[in-house]
């Protein structure tokens, strides 16, 4: 296994893990609240789902040898699901920084981190698609 597919691995693993993590934070004086994507499903964003599905096929994907002298789909699905995940994750920022008025909602570092890693997911894959050979 090479170095960029354990790096692409690695980095699925984080935008799991980031999933099920606060990704937005709610205020109101004293008073204070956080959104993980899990909860963002349940509240009507169903393509949120995608994130960790993409991301387990992924991880999956990255255990699974290309054939020799074949296209590397396992890097291709890499590079398709970090780009889906990191519009969908970037969608929600966009969406919770919209808000103004009494309360404050601030995105937190983790739905940043889960972003940067579905980014590496997307860059990663790409890279390590286009180093296999291609068939003949």
């Amino acid at each position: 296994m090479n170095k960029t597919r354990k790096f692409s691995i690695s980095a699925a693993l984080i935008v799991l893990l980031c999933f099920f993590l606060p990704w937005i934070q709610v205020s109101c004086g004293s008073s204070r609240d956080s959104i993980a994507g899990i909860d963002l499903v349940g509240e009507g964003h169903k393509l949120l789902w995608l994130i960790p599905l993409l991301m387990l096929i992924t991880i999956g994907a990255g255990f699974v040898r290309s054939w020799r002298g074949k296209l590397d789909f396992g890097a291709l699905f890499a590079f398709a699901a970090g780009i889906i995940s990191a519009y969908l994750m970037n969608r929600e920022r966009t969406r919770a920084m919209d808000t103004s008025g009494l309360l404050e909602v601030r995105v937190t570092g983790w739905l940043w981190l889960g972003l940067g890693a579905s980014i590496v997911v997307a860059i990663t894959g790409a890279i390590q698609f286009l180093r296999n050979p291609k068939p003949r």
